[in-house]
């Protein structure tokens, strides 16, 4: 009943995996996927040369080659141990589901310790390229054979990307919510070190590719949004000031100095002041930020309420009478790069008339020394397409700032995570969103940051909530176009 298809180096490398699957009765054929032109086959294997596993290219081949009711399909070269029955389970929940592919929890061995790694549910806007479905999924050979002809761009890197949006657009894509097998672990960096892989210029054209099968899903389910905008007219009303950068916080005192200080040394043209929502904080940080109130510039806000995300300080700082007429991000453990940071955002609403602007960042350690593989300046947001793909990058640079009126009228979530992501989707639903490629904020990392290290609990969480942030983006839009 199902064709199996694996990566393969050689014997070393598969010959525990292959066994595992040889195992099973319901195993047709065990295909191995390889780049090596001298490789040979081990018994009971069939073998076909690829030029890259991600291509369209290996796509078609694994469709032409599924002859079976169900094709399983592993991603990784490291040894797949199938859990007792694994494979009788997922044929078990295909059949009575219809679904049109599967995926399963499993366990994941890092340094020789095996530990639980559950996945997520697939979502409509679980639109991200690096969605964890884990090393192993089950399709259904009659939509795989469908969704592969539908791909008409030659990927090279994206081909199997692309396949997945296609398997939705036919199907359900299941989550199992039991741990069927193991894989190792290869990345063991920590968390905080893997979330801005997206931007790493290495992975520059595989982002490129992705982003072209991203917006081919878009326009076959009536979620794409051409580049066409709202104007603004920034006169319409009176502000006491032209820019507040806002800081929410709580508990940073080792920080909150130098944020603060990054923000007064700004040399502007025009009026600003600094708004600080000061969470409760016990740590030193709201007697640090009241030596700074000297400065008539500096509003020191300790919210009455006890139920405030970041997000919730957010709102509490744009709506106070004082906030100007663009409200300008600045994380509390992060720093302007320079003294015109804020001239620079600022002067970026007006230029390309926009409702939000997205700037570039260097990502430096707790003392600013640069530790990011070159300047990340999100080049996924683009005039022409930035709206569309917002909906598959986990995130859209920094610092944002935004025009005050229609943040009012928008609202920030009420989380502390996501809340900004959410803003940026929301607003380029109508609103152009500005582009600043000089460098100007310094995004730390150290062990405290709030996304330094999470457990794969809170990962989930995560990635779950944007996938519901995009979901309930991605319908507004689908409904945006049907009217």
């Amino acid at each position: 009943m199902i064709n199996c298809f694996i990566p393969y180096q050689g014997a070393e490398q598969a010959k525990e995996t292959i066994l595992g699957l040889q195992a099973s009765a319901y195993v047709s054929k065990i295909f191995l996927m390889t780049t090596q032109k001298d490789a040979e086959a081990l018994p009971g294997t069939e073998l076909f040369l690829v030029k890259n596993l991600t291509s369209t290219e290996t796509v078609r081949a694994i469709a032409e080659r599924s002859d079976a009711a169900y094709t399983l399909i592993y991603t990784k070269y490291t040894q797949l141990q199938l859990g007792l029955f694994a494979i009788e389970r997922m044929l078990n929940i295909a059949q009575d589901s219809q679904a049109a592919m599967l995926y399963a929890d499993r366990y994941v061995q890092k340094n020789g310790k095996k530990e639980n790694a559950p996945v997520i549910d697939c979502q409509l806007g679980s639109l991200r390229d690096d969605f964890d479905f884990g090393a192993l999924q089950l399709l259904n050979a009659t939509v795989l054979k469908k969704a592969a002809a539908s791909i008409q761009e030659e990927y090279a890197l994206a081909g199997m990307y692309a396949l997945r949006l296609a398997v939705s657009r036919l199907g359900e894509l299941v989550h199992i919510n039991e741990y069927l097998y193991t894989e190792v672990e290869q990345d063991i960096r920590k968390s905080g070190e893997k979330i801005f892989d997206y931007v790493d210029p290495r992975n520059r054209a595989s982002q490129i590719e992705m982003e072209k099968a991203c917006t081919a899903h878009l326009k076959e389910i009536g979620g794409y949004l051409a580049p066409q905008f709202e104007k603004i007219a920034f006169d319409k009303e009176t502000f006491a000031y032209e820019a507040s950068v806002i800081i929410p916080v709580r508990n940073r005192i080792r920080t909150i100095k130098d944020a603060i200080r990054s923000v007064l040394s700004q040399k502007t043209t025009f009026k600003f002041n600094l708004i600080i929502i000061d969470n409760h904080s016990t740590d030193g940080t709201t007697e640090a930020i009241r030596e700074f109130e000297g400065d008539d510039r500096v509003i020191h806000i300790i919210p009455t309420r006890n139920d405030l995300g970041i997000g919730g300080c957010w709102n509490a700082g744009v709506h106070h009478e004082l906030c100007g007429k663009f409200a300008v991000q600045l994380d509390s453990d992060d720093v302007y790069m320079n003294e015109n940071a804020l001239q620079t955002m600022v002067d970026a609403f007006y230029a390309q008339n926009c409702a939000m602007v997205v700037g570039t960042y260097m990502m430096t350690d707790f003392d600013m020394n640069e530790i990011a593989p070159g300047i990340i300046d999100h080049k996924e947001w683009t005039p022409e397409n930035g709206r569309n793909n917002a909906l598959r990058i986990n995130g859209l640079g920094a610092p944002r700032a935004f025009y005050t009126p229609v943040l009012r009228t928008v609202k920030v979530p009420n989380t502390s995570y996501g809340e900004d992501y959410a803003l940026g989707l929301n607003f380029s639903r109508h609103f152009q969103i500005g582009r600043v490629y000089d460098v100007v904020y310094g995004c730390r990392r150290w062990d405290d940051n709030s996304d330094a290290s999470l457990d794969i609990v809170k990962q989930n969480a995560h990635n779950t909530y944007k996938d519901r942030i995009r979901t309930w983006e991605l319908q507004a839009r689908i409904a945006l176009n049907k009217k």
